[in-house]
């Protein structure tokens, strides 16, 4: 906790000094019944470490987190769990915010009906069946003039897949990555991104630690902002 505080201080009048951050992080979760969840495996480290890299370079922070973590000096953490909840959060930290690094991984589909009850397993029954609705995504809510920096986790096609979402969701960069590659997946502190931009161009960076990677994307985002 010292240290997290000493960071912050020296790192107030860095090259983000006076700017507003917003990073989600964190697999969001839909509830079933008041025992289940549908959720993925996202740990939330990327987003803490893009967290800590921009309070470091002395930016205002506001983490939106749907993972378990520690406190973070010099940053507003916010807690949330569903996709509506962590969507009411962003969208009201986004007021004033120069840039929001949405890590996250947003849950795309939730259960149409939510059990008040827990639900019994039937005799018999070998099956159970939930029907899902498709989440909204609410990236493109997001207010005109904050920068929009994204994330792709995907397992094939990689640098297709998040072109494709440069355009759909009005992103200035995004950050891909290969889930399948050793040391680039999920809940471990290294990762390996291809940082793309709206023109198609693409900066493959090798593997390091998340909080390294963190800089690398925050260096763009910095020169972005000038």
């Amino acid at each position: 906790a010292l240290l997290d505080h000493l960071r912050q201080v020296l790192g107030r009048n860095g090259d983000l000094a006076g700017r507003k951050v917003v990073v989600s992080a964190g697999g969001t979760s839909e509830p079933v019944d008041p025992v289940r969840v549908i959720t993925n495996r996202s740990s939330g480290k990327m987003g803490r470490a893009l967290a800590e890299a921009a309070r470091d370079r002395g930016a205002r922070v506001v983490l939106v987190t749907a993972a378990d973590m520690p406190p973070l000096a010099g940053a507003e953490v916010l807690r949330v769990d569903t996709v509506a909840s962590m969507r009411s959060a962003v969208l009201s930290a986004c007021e004033g915010a120069d840039a929001v690094i949405m890590a996250a991984a947003v849950s795309d589909y939730r259960p149409a009906e939510v059990s008040s009850q827990k639900v019994k397993k039937a005799d018999g029954a070998g099956r159970l069946t939930l029907e899902l609705v498709k989440n909204d995504d609410f990236m493109l809510e997001i207010p005109e003039g904050v920068l929009r920096i994204g994330f792709a986790a995907e397992s094939d096609n990689v640098l297709e897949n998040a072109r494709a979402k440069v355009r759909k969701k009005g992103l200035e960069l995004i950050a891909a990555n290969d889930i399948t590659e050793e040391g680039s997946g999920f809940g471990v502190d290294t990762n390996r991104v291809t940082i793309l931009d709206r023109h198609g161009n693409a900066e493959c960076l090798p593997l390091m630690s998340k909080f390294d990677a963190a800089h690398r994307i925050l260096d763009r985002i910095a020169k972005l902002l000038r």
